[in-house]
């Protein structure tokens, strides 16, 4: 996987915007991000902690296993990444494409995941399977098929996210 440890990047797998909250998920192929807003036309633009949610593909597969019918767009997350480990990733930047997401924290589940699929907020809450939270710091567009890739942070990133 691709991690600090790795010059592989990982890969952005799915995109996903969230109508209203509580709202369905749709699937998108890019989106635009801007900075300290969130992802435009999603329902979460504008707050201030979590504006965007990251869930990882290998989770993701493992919870797979064990619950055959779930699907990633039922964990609510805007993005699905391959080959970066999230689990604890707060205060990482997470690069996709062009766009930083400095990482707040664990995402965790509600239960809408157990309404959909029972079992998986459980199954969701095991080592940050989850996935992460965290605030856009630039303006641009991530696609499906861009590089992802998870970074330290440099001391104006930190800054920014206190400010947020």
């Amino acid at each position: 996987m691709a991690d600090e440890r790795s010059a592989t990047p990982g890969r952005v797998d799915a995109i996903w915007i969230k109508r209203s909250f509580g709202g369905v998920m749709d699937p998108a192929l890019e989106v635009s991000l801007v900075a300290g807003k969130g992802i435009e036309t999603d329902a979460s633009f504008g707050r201030s902690n979590r504006q965007v949610t990251v869930i990882e593909k290998e989770a993701f597969d493992r919870i797979r296993r064990a619950y055959p019918d779930a699907e990633p767009a039922m964990r609510r997350a805007n993005f699905m990444v391959s080959g970066v480990r999230l689990a604890d990733s707060r205060k990482r930047v997470l690069k996709l494409g062009g766009v930083r997401i400095l990482l707040r924290g664990e995402t965790t589940p509600c239960e809408r995941m157990d309404e959909q699929c029972p079992g998986l907020r459980a199954a969701l809450t095991e080592g940050w399977s989850g996935g992460a939270h965290g605030i856009v710091l630039d303006d641009g567009l991530v696609r499906v098929g861009d590089s992802a890739v998870l970074e330290e942070p440099a001391a104006s990133d930190a800054a920014a996210g206190a400010e947020r």
